[in-house]
């Protein structure tokens, strides 16, 4: 027997879905949108609609834009011959936050993990090979997280792109082996990234 009505159950298992939420959260996450009543949950459900139908991925860098290409990649002042290779947009926007890296972006849209699937094929280094082909990039700074996954895509990214890059760098002191991008503070991350260090091949 459900301990819910089956609307609530449904509403919890859909909560656990996102990151990080277990069971327990969602259900305080599933009272609490009721407790704000219809109007509120009503919001959210268009704030969250109009969000997904906004949002394209820009065909220069592929981060979430609300137009092609971003403002980023439109920007003159940002340096051409620098490309800074992210997992997702939340490594893009935290290294942003710095205010340190003038360059341009590619998001990946993920990291390597064959047992989940996520292989060179899925995360689109194809396109990324096309976006070295033309030349003119001469450092590949590679703002990605420590953990098991990251190392993994660094060495690949290093040794795929060794021979067509000058330089290959990744993110150096202030981020502890296994820590997430998105939460590091700004002082953490400038010292990271100035500190870069070159990838061994």
């Amino acid at each position: 027997m459900p301990r819910y009505p089956e609307p609530i159950e449904r509403l919890v298992r859909e909560l656990k879905q996102l990151p990080g939420v277990g069971e327990k959260t969602a259900e305080r996450f599933a009272f609490h949108l009721m407790r704000r009543g219809p109007d509120a949950c009503h919001r959210l459900a268009e704030t969250l609609l109009a969000a997904i139908r906004g949002i394209r991925a820009c065909s220069g860098c592929r981060c979430a834009s609300e137009s092609d290409p971003c403002a980023i990649c439109r920007d003159p002042s940002r340096r051409s011959d620098e490309l800074c290779v992210v997992a997702d947009h939340q490594g893009l926007a935290a290294v942003e936050r710095t205010g340190l890296y003038l360059g341009r972006y590619w998001v990946l849209g993920g990291l390597l993990s064959p047992i989940d699937g996520l292989t060179p094929e899925t995360l689109g280094i194809g396109a990324l090979d096309e976006r070295l082909s033309g030349g003119g990039i001469s450092e590949m700074v590679l703002a990605i997280n420590p953990t098991i996954e990251g190392e993994a895509t660094i060495n690949y990214l290093s040794r795929r792109y060794g021979g067509a890059v000058p330089r290959i760098t990744r993110l150096a002191r202030g981020l502890p082996r296994g820590a997430d991008l998105e939460f590091a503070d700004e002082v953490t991350l400038s010292d990271a990234l100035s500190g870069r260090k070159e990838v061994s091949r």
